[in-house]
């Protein structure tokens, strides 16, 4: 099974990645299906439900419009994010969809979405459910499809349980382990980053590779710049203000090449995952990194090495976002990047040890300084439960990342002291995450019935949909 590193960073649109990319996916898949099958023009009803966390959350993770729009055909990385909310109105007041844009039928979400906040499909907590019907009302097609994390959607055909996109592309340098990883990386004399763009050659030119990662960093830079210009409240009904366009101006105030206050430089960090985050959260155009709801972390830490770290180059930032894919598809294959599955430690505690590894390449780590880094940052967000306040992805998920960012730079300064020597390796600290995963509560996996989101004293009652 092999993963490239565009499988890990996707654009798509906020809040969550496995609430909103994902069901959008499913939804499109299955109208897919039924247009392959040539019954498309007898379907006069679609019905979808969503189970487990898609269920108890989805409605403020934006899930509704999601499955609105992929019935439409929409994709995430294209869909036109400025006219999300006004397409949805008129859905909404026509009371009509147009199945993958060739067939209008009937549409009342009120039916026709279901959510089942206290009832799981098996073997994956975001699971959801499509029914086409007739018009005399009989049933054309079924199919129930999971939300894995990070926007990688399957359906149940695999019996044996194995819920990960299966691609047998042949690459170079297969490794399902750090400790194979490594082993490629002494064998072969090769950086981290060079192991990833040798395996992506099996899927395109290394020439399109870096064009279109250095797209994704143009858009990473995008989605900062827009979360600085835009001011105001978040939608949802938590009345949060976004704070990113005010750190801005505070922050220009000072000097980024000598700062008066040494550590100025991390305010600008912070400023990076605030920005990002925020779009998120208001349902804007981001980079899913690996995950929505960890997706400032890794563009707030390439920020960091882009603008202060001397001689960075876009060289740089290639090397940079292949290391941290080569770092999340260990996280993909032995554990999960799931907020429903294994809590927060799967999304942000993913990102970060990503996010500590690759900085530590580019700042000219080995492969053995690399790795500790990120068994560095994830050692330390073990635990991390995914508790958002009314199932939103702004309270804590917004500081959180910022705060990951700072540990992320804090865990790759710290392994590049060492030689790469060190006691507990990134494989066993992968492990170890996907066990505290399994040990976890529900409540604690992105349900809203644990921890701050139902110990915060004064929350909204009527928490709308994004």
């Amino acid at each position: 099974m092999a993963i490239s590193v565009f499988d890990l960073f996707k654009i798509g649109i906020g809040p969550s990645s496995s609430h909103t990319v994902g069901p959008m996916i499913a939804a499109r898949k299955f109208m897919l299906s039924i247009e392959a099958s040539n019954e498309l023009g007898k379907v006069t009803r679609i019905q979808s439900e969503m189970y487990g966390s898609l269920g108890a959350t989805g409605k403020a993770h934006g899930t509704p419009k999601a499955i609105i729009l992929g019935l439409e055909g929409e994709q995430p990385d294209q869909v036109d994010a400025t006219l999300i909310t006004q397409r949805i109105e008129k859905i909404h007041a026509e009371g009509k969809i147009n199945l993958l844009g060739k067939q209008m039928i009937d549409y009342d979400q009120e039916t026709d979405l279901r959510h089942f906040r206290r009832k799981s499909l098996p073997f994956h907590p975001n699971g959801m459910m499509f029914t086409a019907f007739d018009e005399k009302g009989k049933r054309l097609t079924q199919k129930t499809y999971y939300s894995v994390g990070g926007g990688f959607v399957v359906d149940d055909s695999n019996e044996d349980g194995n819920y990960i996109a299966e691609d047998e592309t042949a690459i170079t340098y297969p490794y399902d382990t750090a400790a194979e990883l490594l082993d490629h990386c002494k064998k072969e004399s090769l950086k981290i980053s060079d192991v990833m763009m040798e395996n992506e050659n099996a899927w395109r030119p290394e020439n399109k590779t870096r064009e279109e990662l250095l797209h994704l960093w143009s858009v990473m830079e995008e989605v900062v710049n827009c979360g600085i210009a835009n001011k105001g409240i978040l939608p949802g009904g938590l009345n949060v203000e976004r704070r990113s366009h005010k750190l801005h101006e505070k922050l220009t105030q000072k000097s980024k090449k000598e700062p008066n206050d040494p550590l100025t430089i991390l305010d600008w960090v912070t400023l990076y995952a605030l920005a990002t985050n925020e779009e998120n959260a208001a349902g804007g155009r981001v980079v899913t990194a690996p995950t929505n709801g960890a997706a400032g972390i890794i563009p707030a830490v390439l920020h960091y090495y882009m603008r202060f770290v001397p001689k960075a180059d876009d060289d740089g930032a290639v090397r940079f976002l292949l290391t941290a894919a080569a770092i999340g598809i260990l996280y993909k294959k032995n554990a999960s990047i799931s907020g429903a599955e294994v809590g927060c430690q799967g999304e942000v505690g993913s990102a970060c040890s990503m996010a500590a590894g690759a900085l530590a390449e580019v700042l000219g780590g080995t492969p053995a300084q690399v790795e500790n880094a990120a068994e560095i940052a994830m050692e330390h967000n073990l635990g991390l439960t995914c508790d958002p306040i009314g199932g939103l992805v702004q309270i804590p998920c917004i500081e959180r990342n910022a705060s990951a960012s700072v540990k992320a730079i804090h865990a790759a300064r710290m392994a590049l002291q060492g030689d790469g020597t060190h006691f507990v390796s990134l494989d066993r600290v992968i492990q170890t995450m996907r066990k505290t995963g399994e040990d976890m509560n529900l409540r604690y996996k992105e349900t809203s019935r644990g921890g701050l989101a139902t110990n915060v004293l004064e929350v909204p009652v009527n928490i709308i949909e994004c």
